[in-house]
């Protein structure tokens, strides 16, 4: 966060940065009981847009619903509250997090504490650095594997799913790379500790598939379909470790990442120049669209008014 915001949507009200405060024995901080989204606001000849506001909030319900947790307000509310705290704070370019966790009540593992609901926006930059998107980065395989399907659901995007990201991220920089990616408890590639993988082979796109425990990326879908719309094939197909060594491309997604290539792979460089061709077709698509200069078929950008 390159400067404290001025004002964060708190329990249904704008008020100050100060002010958002919740107690030290909330659920959430004990046991990691929250779920949150990223989302990113584009500067666009329309003015500031936000990208797939509603397919994020629908997935922050989606969320809630699969860990029990009663969300206080509807999804109009919540998106219109994203709105309003960029606009109060004065931002274009920005990024938003809404977080919903469970506050104070019981102590218990299963106590129904009440869920208490925020919402930031501030300015943040590309999450693996500003070079990252025309250079590349480095990133290692993983010594930590993602959890296995039937023990924590990776469809919801949960505070306490990022503590595996944590370790993934820590030991990655530990090492002298940008980025880790773990693999499954079956030895497939998984993801990145924020990001989901693609790689270009003989000029088709795989990503894994959802069964690789990786988390159901938005970034992710509108990269197939903007792929697709290039006339380039895409497969969700298991991926074994060696073919991160042995593709063309590779390059990971997400809100904060946005569309990054991968230069080399546990050292090993991938070949060609960054990005690659089929890398730099899909992140011109991708900056265009979310920036506004091209067609938005899909109704993606939502106007912060």
């Amino acid at each position: 966060m390159n400067q404290t915001p001025a004002f964060i949507w708190y329990q249904g009200k704008i008020r100050p940065w100060a002010e958002a405060t919740t107690h030290v024995m909330a659920h959430a901080l004990h046991y990691g009981s929250s779920v949150f989204e990223g989302i990113r606001a584009y500067d666009t000849p329309k003015g500031p847009m936000i990208f797939r506001l509603h397919d994020h909030i629908k997935r922050l319900f989606a969320s809630a619903h699969i860990y029990d947790m009663p969300m206080p307000y509807a999804i109009d509310e919540i998106k219109s509250a994203c709105k309003e705290v960029i606009r109060v704070n004065g931002l274009g370019a920005s990024y938003l997090r809404p977080i919903a966790y469970r506050g104070v009540g019981g102590f218990g593992l299963g106590a129904d504490n009440p869920t208490e609901v925020a919402i930031a926006a501030w300015v943040w930059g590309p999450y693996l650095g500003a070079a990252a998107i025309k250079e590349g980065i480095d990133v290692c395989m993983s010594s930590w594997q993602r959890v296995a399907p039937n023990t924590l659901p990776t469809a919801a995007k949960a505070g306490g799913n990022y503590l595996s990201s944590i370790l993934i991220a820590r030991e990655a920089k530990r090492l002298g790379f940008h980025e880790g990616i773990a693999l499954t408890v079956g030895g497939l590639v998984s993801e990145g500790a924020g990001e989901n993988v693609f790689v270009v082979i003989d000029g088709v796109l795989h990503t894994p598939p959802l069964s690789a425990s990786i988390l159901h990326g938005l970034t992710r879908d509108t990269v197939m379909r903007l792929a697709r719309e290039e006339g380039i094939e895409v497969k969700e197909m298991n991926l074994t470790r060696e073919l991160l060594y042995l593709c063309d491309e590779m390059f990971l997604v997400g809100t904060a990442a946005e569309v990054t290539p991968v230069r080399s792979v546990d050292r090993k460089p991938l070949p060609g120049a960054m990005p690659g061709v089929i890398t730099g077709r899909i992140q011109k698509r991708f900056f265009d669209l979310v920036q506004g200069q091209s067609p938005d078929p899909c109704g993606w950008l939502e106007a912060v008014g």
